[in-house]
């Protein structure tokens, strides 16, 4: 086990692991998970990657179906857009209850975050963008006075990733969301965080819409025109 996972669960490790492998698109819809397969990656016991299953399950990364076991799950249209509208609202939420956090040190961070995006993307390291995508949205949502906010958000994480679906990355969209990063921050820095939380929920729509417009362009036939 290396320093890094050394105080986290075992279960956490192998909920961490899966995520990753789902997230990186080593997995896709309808690929199945075996416990033997991480148990090996990660050299722990397959009791708390079944606990992880489990967890996941419930939150709608995986389907456990007889006879097969646990499949990546994939998501319908309308999955997408009720996800999307539930992320903006909650991390809008964050924002408002969280104003009090919004202070100079967490802004610079947010100015060092934005910063970091705009380089990788210019360079195309598209994995950095999204890194820095779901360390932006960490930078919102992280507050002490939300932390239920946090929580959710990052069960939901991921869940309508472009990664998930099997979307390569798409320039002029990160391009695009790099700009309302920029207007998010923007409004925080004035101070006018019901603007910023507006701006959230648009923020997330616009990436559910991006999703299921590239999602029904795909070849019917294939996993994503099942989405």
């Amino acid at each position: 086990m290396d320093t890094q996972n050394r105080h986290i669960t075992k279960a956490e490790m192998a909920r961490r692991h899966i995520q990753s492998m789902i997230l990186s698109g080593v997995v896709g819809p309808d690929d199945r998970i075996t416990t033997r397969e991480v148990s090996d990656a990660l050299g722990i016991s397959e009791t708390p990657i079944r606990e992880a299953i489990r967890g996941l399950a419930s939150e709608g990364w995986l389907d456990i179906q007889n006879h097969i076991g646990a499949v990546v799950q994939g998501l319908r249209v309308e999955q997408i857009r009720e996800i999307s509208a539930l992320r903006g609202l909650i991390c809008g939420l964050a924002i408002e209850l969280g104003a009090a956090d919004f202070d100079a040190e967490r802004l610079a961070a947010i100015d060092e975050n934005i910063d970091a995006y705009a380089k990788a993307l210019k360079r195309k390291q598209y994995e950095r963008v999204a890194e820095k995508n779901y360390e932006f949205h960490q930078l919102l949502s992280d507050n002490a006075q939300a932390p239920w906010c946090r929580r959710l958000l990052e069960n939901m994480h991921g869940q309508i990733s472009a990664q998930r679906h099997g979307i390569p990355p798409e320039h002029n969209r990160l391009a695009d969301a790099l700009e309302e990063h920029r207007r998010i921050r923007d409004m925080l820095r004035a101070g006018d965080f019901a603007a910023a939380a507006e701006m959230v929920k648009q923020h997330e729509k616009n990436t559910g819409d991006f999703l299921i417009k590239t999602i029904s362009e795909m070849p019917v036939g294939g996993k994503q025109g099942q989405a």
